[in-house]
């Protein structure tokens, strides 16, 4: 989603240019409102920091062609970070969120942010160099964690799968350790909504991303925005008491919710009870692509629990679109047939009218790709943008 800017300041410029179209002063002008002075200023004040780049001259209609200028998305990068309960997917990206280059390893959340943050950075700075760039070219870093995250502050709140966690300053610590000016944090399916939305599904207005891997969660675009809640909690799917499920502990305190339910790990617990050794969704994920029936009906099950609690969302909030990514995701047809079965006989009629219930095409990649159009939007908009031009002309000045 581009960020449109207020009228007359570098935002609106710049949200203009994004689409890749080469356009003339006179162009922007038009589009802006601004005057020719205005636009000049700006796009001058563009091309210096290297975000704007000439690519030619128009048809001329007599005199002297135009000349026309276009956004240069690698004229700085981003760091985006998806972690989850054990893995860190880190890339480097350009502006226009597409990966320069990306690394992933098994991690343990529960070791604390100080340790993980820290592996993190060491990440970033050596995709910076593969790349490369070094720490000056960077414009922020997005970050998404597995659990309720105050937005505002980067602070996860009470996460149940992050012991050491709650309070964490996720943002302090890391522009301590990369120098970075901006560093934006979000729960981790959150950036996985926006990823699929940005790079997948661009046309639709509304929808849901869910995520089934060691918890669930879910995150909510609604008229082509992503909705946070009062306190960032919006899209807790994993803790909704799953109607007439089974009475089972659940991390948070509570009972039959459906992360203890239908998660990755709760499969994987239900079927080693039954005499099938799994210890996580990657497991139960093998066993159901090797054709193992048990793991094929407990998945299948999973998914008419998911449902169940999915049913009550279609109604509330009528997406177009349900993504279901994840780690059991990679189950395929097994778990979508069980959510399919259960949403579209629970549901109102008029909500699932034009319903599609589909696997994420963005796949692994969703979180990272949130991360950084999470981190581009806020930078290429308004104050952001101006505070980074200003950056990078005292960095031009103190150059020798």
């Amino acid at each position: 989603m581009l960020t449109a800017g207020r009228p007359g300041d570098l935002g609106s410029v710049i949200h203009l240019l994004r689409d890749g179209q080469p356009r003339t002063r006179a162009e922007l002008a038009q589009l802006t409102g601004q005057s020719r002075s205005t636009i000049a200023t700006r796009v001058e004040q563009l091309l210096t920091c290297g975000l704007v780049a000439p690519t030619g001259e128009a048809t001329s209609t007599g005199g002297r062609p135009p000349a026309t200028f276009a956004f240069n998305p690698a004229a700085r990068v981003v760091a985006a970070v998806d972690l989850g309960a054990t893995h860190a997917r880190v890339a480097v990206t350009d502006l226009a969120a597409s990966v320069l280059t990306q690394h992933l390893e098994s991690i343990t959340i529960g070791d604390g942010p100080e340790r993980v943050l820290g592996r993190v950075a060491t990440i970033v700075r050596d995709l910076l160099a593969e790349t490369g760039r070094d720490t000056t070219d960077l414009v922020g870093v997005g970050v998404g964690l597995p659990g309720p995250v105050d937005h505002a502050t980067g602070r996860p709140t009470n996460p149940p799968i992050m012991p050491g966690w709650d309070g964490a300053d996720v943002v302090g610590i890391l522009r301590g350790l990369l120098d970075s000016p901006e560093v934006l944090v979000d729960n981790d399916v959150n950036l996985m909504a926006l990823g699929e939305h940005a790079t997948e599904l661009p046309d639709v207005d509304h929808m849901m991303f869910v995520k089934v891997a060691t918890g669930i969660g879910s995150g909510i675009i609604s008229d082509g925005a992503i909705r946070r809640g009062a306190q960032g909690a919006a899209g807790d799917l994993g803790h909704v008491a799953v109607p007439d499920g089974p009475d089972v502990a659940c991390s948070c305190g509570n009972t039959g919710c459906l992360e203890a339910v239908a998660s990755g790990r709760a499969v994987a617990a239900r079927l080693t009870a039954a005499g099938t050794p799994a210890d996580a969704s990657s497991d139960v994920v093998s066993f159901v692509r090797a054709g193992d029936a048990a793991a094929s009906a407990a998945v299948r099950e999973a998914g008419r629990s998911l449902g169940a609690v999915l049913a009550g969302c279609v109604n509330l909030l009528n997406p177009s679109v349900i993504v279901v990514g994840g780690s059991l995701a990679g189950a395929g047809e097994h778990l979508l047939a069980g959510v399919r079965e259960v949403v579209y006989r629970r549901s109102l009629p008029l909500a699932t009218q034009h319903l599609r219930i589909v696997t994420s095409r963005a796949g692994g990649t969703a979180g990272v790709l949130g991360a950084s159009t999470m981190v581009i939007d806020h930078v290429l908009g308004g104050d952001a943008l101006e505070s980074l031009i200003q950056d990078r002309a005292v960095r031009t000045a103190a150059t020798p």
